[in-house]
């Protein structure tokens, strides 16, 4: 596929032709999704005109897509107005949706009509019936093929922009074709309808379906329905027409279109006739369910307050539910209130953020609730969260932004989605074992969460107790819940007929998930969480048309034993040496690594930044991309969802195989299709979670040290290693080397990577601002190795995979790294590991066979397909579907170790009857997942106990003797039961067993370093509490008071008008930052003053930041060094050397250019090289989004 197109946002063939002509003359990147659907809220010839100008510009472009994007901005209020081909009618195209179908009258010429994306659709309908007596059609951004040129068309899509939010790559185009009318006396703002009546002849509506159509449950449906054209037709004697042939889900027939517009059924798609005159008066409680409903379909009381802020984009609105906090709409905004917040619809984010937070936010919410963003329209995701209480009630919070994007929000649009946490006050129960205590919480999920006009239900849930939630500020509230529940939208409470057309409308939760993945064909209601769930991670989509892939099943290889009988496991399982790996044809393989680099693949601690940074680096022209991209990636860890089937695992590159074919094992097969539904369409994509790249130095950890102590490596090695790592981060203001790594390691927390970027440029490490940054990401180091986190060195994380040549044994492995395959004996070990088998020495043989399948593909780890049974899982039960195996070239680990005996199962903990999801109705399904929420908190809470608990008998036992034998056998049979408790724990999301930690497996007391604040500690004189101790002697460096001195290369003449200009500037940021600083809580201070930070920056440079920019370079240049010497002085006066950050926060990327440009030659070589202002977006930029 031309890399200048991409499946997901499609735009016009002249637009694409003009995007492809840019890139290839301009050599740049083509531009990304979030860019592509700026342009595609345009119309064509306003998509056209912009990217002539961007063709025209006679300045460098930094950065193509920020440019569209800034570009569309510029040229909004063209974008709002789509014109008719008649001089005589216009057709003004509002990008808001959710407003009720405008007035009309069918009259004269001249006239003039507002209406909303959410009201196209109904209009169209309505248009439909009207007179023929000449052609008039409407576009946004498609015109239909064979229209004459006075004909225009209406396109229903689904942008998936998080302020739209109906998106679906798959969702197909609905286009209308009708007759023309007349309008007159139009008021936008009147919610009254007034139809002609219709002629005789029959109107036709040219249309792909766009609802799927189907309930498994039902034998109503029409199995032909999906390809039947939809028609209007006018029945005999009939006043009004009614709508033939379109069928809702639930199988509803036609009615007429005549139906009043307090009918609020939303069981069809027709159109209808709105009363004259419709009164809403203000409802206590938005959402208050009435005792009528019909197929899930619930009658609600609605507030003009919720109707009027319907209005305003979802984002907006969602903010204004988020900033009233606990209480209800209509109990803090008045009518008054709302007609005046959607009024603001056309206010910048910021600003209206701003505005709702002063009104309301401030007087109901904590300061940490805030949900101030420095980057609204950055094209990031938005996080729309619910917070539920034990008692079933509930707030939002948010929107807030992420760089993620998951397969759910990618098909359904992000303001569909909905996360949902429960949040424990001080006197409700935080540990669900008496589900009694959250009954109310329970119901919620049952009945799901209203916003708006929007109601959103049960998808499934999510573990995320190995995640980092990143999405926001780390300080914010957390729930104790480790397990968080993702809700879609599935229905509307909009009072008009004709509802809004968004893709999940009147189907059942079941019917929704079955657009995923089959996951009802699964054995047990535990793995049909666990296979829904599947949609629930961050990934890449892959950019290929899934159809021109050949996806071909292939058998497992299953462990024998010497007789070649196959081996089962204690429940009879057979065991599988290829379990969760397949193949991948090297062209696809290639095309991974791509997208996964220019999608900015997820950060992973456990792999070096350099390598991600240099690949994006030369990915930003065709020649280079082309050139760095050769080989491809080893393995890729991903997940295809095609036609109801999902699968799970990585797929091993096979140059053998033929191009755009893809193999998978049955192991991976997750959820099988249901032939029932072949007829159905699904959504079908591959979805990249990683790829295989360069390890960084892999850290020990607590479990790490105990099981290799305990195997014979003395204390002595982990305490050099302590001592060694502690010493290097004292030198990071000298060594070169402590500092890249130390910045490459946390430049995640650092100001937008200013240490990286600044040695990039060659800046000195002992620059007064940079070496104080510097101390504060080696005190943040330090604080890790406290927990066993200490750097070792020849030791690394690869992803496993099996051998796809059959010649290594079982105490075999092959392993290669940068240089290739190694040789000689490994450590190998997985997390979290704690039996005292789960560390193998193995030997790493060099396999000459192996090169015929993956060529130079590097970084993984390969295992036997021969034994009893396979190495991964005598590992702590790991497998190959992307687990991560630490291998270990230490000399004195390899020198010491004495290996065990592996681990297997002895304390097994029985399996639970279960129901098929198959087998149970729609409602009895529901039930059953909103129970299995409960139970899988309570197995997380489970496990962490039992990890706790594992630690602590650990510990006691590596402090006893030789002469305390009794002693340590007792405590080795209570490791023993742990670890088998705490796998089974670990697994229960997916087996569903209930696994409880009985009294006498509890410790009494913990050690020291555990940090048990509310339990009884002592001690520890083991490794690990004097690994603690002697992190926590050490004290923290300060270079906050060092001396305040300039860079020579920034002594230069500067003009005086710049000096002054950024002088008063300097003084109004003070006011400014202290002022935001008082109003801020806690836990809120960083977002006040990063705003601050970001408003001084966009006067600097008069555009988001250096890359966007169109100020001269020379200015930049003068008024950034008259920013650095105000700042300077104004420090070096007081003796503070954090006060030097305003220059770097603000004109950094300037200044770094400025230096590199002065000082040729100093850049450390980790940088590509390309012009001055394009090497410097590499270094400073990118290594803040890796």
């Amino acid at each position: 596929m031309d890399q200048y197109h991409s499946p997901e946002v499609p735009l016009p063939p002249a637009v694409e032709e003009l995007i492809r002509k840019i890139c290839s003359q301009k050599c740049l990147p083509p531009p990304d999704v979030a860019a592509r659907r700026s342009l595609a809220t345009v119309t064509e010839a306003s998509a056209i005109a912009i990217l002539n100008k961007i063709a025209a510009t006679p300045n460098e472009i930094r950065n193509f897509s920020r440019f569209i994007i800034f570009m569309v901005k510029q040229s909004s209020d063209n974008s709002m107005a789509v014109t008719s081909s008649s001089p005589s009618n216009q057709v003004f195209y509002s990008p808001q949706r959710r407003s009720p179908p405008s007035s009309f009258t069918a009259g004269g010429p001249q006239s003039k009509i507002l209406f909303s994306h959410g009201s196209i659709w109904k209009m169209a309908k309505l248009f439909s019936c009207l007179g023929a007596e000449s052609a008039c059609y409407f576009s946004p951004n498609v015109h239909s093929p064979g229209s004459c040129s006075k004909s225009r068309t209406i396109t229903e899509y689904f942008p998936r922009s998080p302020n739209d939010g109906y998106g679906s790559s798959v969702a197909t185009k609905q286009i209308i074709t009708f007759p023309s009318l007349g309008l007159k006396d139009v008021n936008p703002n009147t919610a009254t309808c007034h139809l002609t009546k219709s002629s005789t002849s029959t109107r036709r509506v040219t249309s792909v379906q766009k609802q799927l159509l189907f309930s498994p449950c039902s034998s109503s449906r029409d199995p032909n329905l999906g390809n039947t054209p939809q028609q209007f037709s006018d029945p005999p004697n009939a006043n009004h027409p009614t709508l033939l042939g379109c069928y809702s889900s639930k199988g509803v027939t036609p009615r007429n279109i005549t139906k009043q517009f307090s009918d609020f059924s939303s069981a069809t798609h027709h159109g209808s006739l709105i009363q004259e005159k419709h009164t809403l008066s203000p409802c206590g409680s938005f959402g208050s369910m009435t005792p009528n409903h019909s197929d899930g379909t619930k009658s609600f009381a609605i507030s003009q307050q919720s109707l009027l802020l319907s209005e305003l984009e979802f984002r907006k609105m969602f903010l204004v539910y988020s900033y009233v906090g606990r209480n209800t709409l209509e109990d803090v905004v008045s009518v008054h209130d709302a007609i005046e917040i959607k009024s603001m619809k056309n206010v910048s984010m910021p600003d209206f953020e701003d505005k709702i937070w002063a009104r309301y936010g401030r007087q109901f919410c904590e300061p940490s609730d805030r949900a101030m963003h420095l980057d609204w329209d950055s094209g990031k995701t938005y996080l729309y969260h619910c917070y539920v209480s034990a008692d079933g009630s509930y707030q939002f919070k948010g929107p807030y932004l992420n760089t993620g994007r998951t397969r759910m929000q990618r098909e359904l649009g992000d303001d569909n989605v909905m996360i949902i946490r429960f949040t424990d006050g001080p006197a409700t129960p935080h540990m669900p074992s008496n589900q009694c205590s959250w009954i109310g919480a329970f119901n919620r999920v049952a009945e799901g969460i209203s916003i708006g006009l929007r109601h959103y239900c049960y998808y499934a849930s999510k573990d995320d107790r190995d995640k980092k939630n990143q999405a926001y500020s780390m300080k914010k509230q957390q729930s104790l819940w480790t397990v968080k529940c993702y809700f879609f939208r599935k229905e509307s409470h909009a009072p008009w007929d004709e509802k809004d057309p968004f893709i999940l409308l009147n189907m059942t939760s079941h019917e929704a998930r079955c657009l995923f993945m089959h996951a009802h064909t699964v054995s047990s209601m535990a793995k049909y969480n666990s296979r829904c769930a599947l949609a629930l991670s961050n990934t890449i989509k892959l950019r290929v048309d899934l159809a021109s892939v050949h996806v071909e099943r292939i058998d497992d290889i299953y462990c024998r034993d010497e007789n070649g009988n196959v081996v089962c496991d204690e429940d009879g399982e057979r065991l599988i040496h290829t379990d969760g790996t397949g193949f991948i044809s090297e062209d696809l393989a290639i095309q991974c690594a791509k997208d996964f680099i220019e999608g900015k693949g997820k950060k992973d601690d456990n792999y070096e930044l350099i390598d991600l940074l240099k690949l994006e680096e030369l990915s930003l022209g065709q020649k280079a991309r082309e050139a760095c991209i050769i080989e491809p990636p080893l393995l890729v860890q991903c997940r295809l969802f095609k036609e109801g089937y999902a699968v799970k695992g990585t797929l091993l590159v096979n140059r053998k195989l033929k191009p755009r074919t893809i193999q998978v094992r049955p192991s991976m097969i997750k959820v099988e299709k249901d032939e029932r539904l072949s007829n159905l369409m699904s959504f079908s994509s591959l979805e990249i979670n990683s790829i295989s790249r360069r390890p960084r130095k892999a850290n020990l950890s607590r479990n790490l040290i105990a099981l290799l102590s305990v195997g014979g490596v003395p204390r002595k090695c982990f305490t050099d290693l302590l001592e060694s790592t502690l010493q290097e981060a004292q030198k990071v203001s000298s060594s070169m080397r402590a500092a890249v790594r130390v910045g490459l390691t946390y430049g995640q927390m650092d100001d937008s990577a200013t240490s990286v970027a600044m040695i990039g440029c060659g800046i000195p490490l002992d620059e007064p601002y940079l070496k104080y940054r510097l101390s504060i990401l080696a005190n943040e180091e330090r604080k890790g190795l406290r927990n066993g986190k200490i750097p070792i060195n020849e030791s690394f994380y690869l992803i496993g995979t099996a051998d796809p040549t059959g010649t290594l044994n079982s105490d075999e492995v092959c392993v290669i790294l940068e240089s290739g395959q190694i040789s000689g004996k490994v450590l190998v070990y997985r997390n979290p590991g704690v039996h005292f088998g789960d560390i193998h020495i193995l030997k790493a043989t060099y396999v000459a066979e192996l090169e015929d399948y993956v060529g130079n593909a590097k970084y993984g780890i390969f295992f036997s397909t021969k034994g009893r049974r396979s190495v991964g899982d005598e590992i702590a039960g790991g497998d190959f579907d992307g687990d991560l195996y630490w291998v270990s070239r230490s000399p004195q680990l390899l020198h010491h170790f004495k290996v065990s005996e592996p681990w297997k199962k002895i304390y097994s903990t029985p399996s639970v009857p279960s129901k098929k999801p198959g087998e149970l109705s729609d409602k009895q399904l529901e039930e059953e997942l909103c129970a299995l929420l409960f139970a899988t908190q309570k197995q997380s809470m489970v496990a962490g106990k039992a990890a706790d608990s594992w630690l602590a008998f650990m510990d006691q036992y590596m402090m006893l003797g030789e002469n305390d034998a009794d002693e340590k056998h007792r405590i080795k049979e209570k490791l023993l039961m742990l670890v088998d408790k705490y796998y089974d724990a670990l697994d229960a999301p997916k087996s569903g067993k209930r696994v409880e930690i009985p009294n006498y497996l509890l410790p009494q007391i913990y050690p020291h370093f555990l940090e048990k604040k509310n339990e009884r500690s002592y001690q520890s004189s083991t490794v690990l509490g004097e690994i603690y101790d002697t992190d926590m002697g050490q004290r923290a460096d300060d270079a906050s008071k060092e001396d305040i001195w300039k860079l020579p290369c920034f002594n230069v003449e500067i003009p005086e008008a710049a000096l002054n200009l950024w002088k008063d500037r300097y003084r109004l940021y003070k006011q400014d930052m202290s002022d935001a600083l008082k109003n801020a809580g806690d836990e809120s201070k960083s977002t006040a003053a990063n705003l601050v930070v970001k408003k001084y920056k966009q006067m600097f440079y008069e555009a988001e930041d250096f890359q966007t920019s169109t100020r001269k370079i020379e200015d930049l240049y003068n008024e950034a060094l008259a920013i650095y010497h105000t700042t300077y002085d104004y420090a070096r006066s007081i003796q503070d050397v954090k006060k030097c950050g305003f220059a770097w926060k603000v004109a950094g990327e300037a200044l770094c250019s400025y230096h590199e440009m002065k000082t040729p030659g100093r850049s450390i070589p980790f940088k590509a090289k390309h012009p001055v202002r394009r090497k410097f977006r590499v270094s400073f930029i990118t290594y803040s989004v890796i």
